[in-house]
This record gives structure tokens, C-alpha cells and sequence, in this order.
């Protein structure tokens, strides 16, 4: 034999031995062990992450009902108000109206008034110039003393005429 084969010879002897005192001493069960808790706290972190996720899902979820909500009682309100605008605007033009039919209405009284008030200047003025142009022709056929008392009936007679 030569030294090749027989170093060859011992290489596996001494790891015949090492395996065995391995073996015997539990190194493969630690090495198993130790696997075992690290597939363990890999299974545990995954199971975590996955907790996690699902938290993050239904929190997610949870904000993404709450914003649509939330978008909901906005156009509520933005309805609500133009809802309540338009009202007032509507109330504001009838006011307005109204108060242009009272002010027209009111108007158009004074403007009647007026009228009747010159009528009836005008028909003073008139009955004050007949009776003065009257006086005037009966003052120069009629004595002073017919003439006065003419004058008075004439006077009456028209008073409770137009009165």
C-alpha cells in the first residue's frame, strides 16, 4: 500500500469516527432542533405578517368606508346648501317682487290722488271764474241789491252741486 491509499485509509477512519462520536453525542438531533425552532420562528413571523396584513386589510377597509362616508355627508351637505341657497334666493326674488307690486300699487294711488286733487282745482278755478264772470254780467244789468242776493243763490246752488 502506498502512503496515498493509506492517508486515504485513515481520512475515512477518522470520519467514521467523527460521524459516530457526532452521532453519539446528538449533533444531528441539535442540528434538528435547531432547524426545528428557526422553521418554528420563521412559521411564527409568518403567521404574524399574515395577522398583520389582515389588520392592515380590514383597517384599510375600515378607512376606505369611513372616507366614502365621509363623501357622502359632504355631498349631503354641498346639497343641503345649495338646497337652502336656492330657497333663499327664491325668497329674496319674491320679496322683491312684492315689494315692487306694493311700491307700484302705492305709486299709482298718490298718482290718482294727484289726479283727482288738480280735478278738482281745476273745477274750483273754474266755478270761481263763472261766478266772478257771472257777477261781472249780472253787475251791470242788475241793481246791487238783486245782484247780491242773485249772487248768493248762484253761489249756494253751486256749492251743493259739486259738493
Amino acid at each position: 500500500m502506498d502512503y496515498t491509499s493509506l492517508a486515504t485509509l485513515w481520512a475515512t477512519i477518522a470520519l467514521i469516527i467523527f460521524l459516530g462520536v457526532a452521532v453519539y453525542i446528538k449533533v444531528p438531533g441539535m442540528i434538528a432542533k435547531a432547524l426545528d425552532a428557526r422553521a418554528a420562528r420563521i412559521s411564527n413571523e409568518l403567521d404574524e405578517a399574515r395577522r398583520l396584513r389582515e389588520e392592515a386589510q380590514q383597517l384599510l377597509g375600515q378607512y376606505q368606508r369611513k372616507r366614502k362616508e365621509a363623501e357622502q355627508e359632504a355631498a349631503d351637505i354641498v346639497a343641503a346648501a345649495k338646497r337652502e341657497a336656492d330657497m333663499l334666493a327664491a325668497d329674496a326674488h319674491k320679496k322683491t317682487e312684492d315689494y315692487v307690486v306694493r311700491r307700484t300699487a302705492l305709486a299709482e294711488q298718490k298718482i290718482g290722488q294727484a289726479e283727482r286733487d288738480a280735478i278738482s282745482e281745476v273745477r274750483a278755478s273754474a266755478v270761481d271764474i263763472a261766478v266772478e264772470a257771472a257777477r261781472a254780467l249780472l253787475a251791470g244789468k242788475i241793481d246791487a241789491k238783486a245782484g247780491a242776493d242773485l249772487f248768493k243763490a248762484s253761489l249756494v246752488d253751486v256749492k251743493s252741486k259739486l259738493n
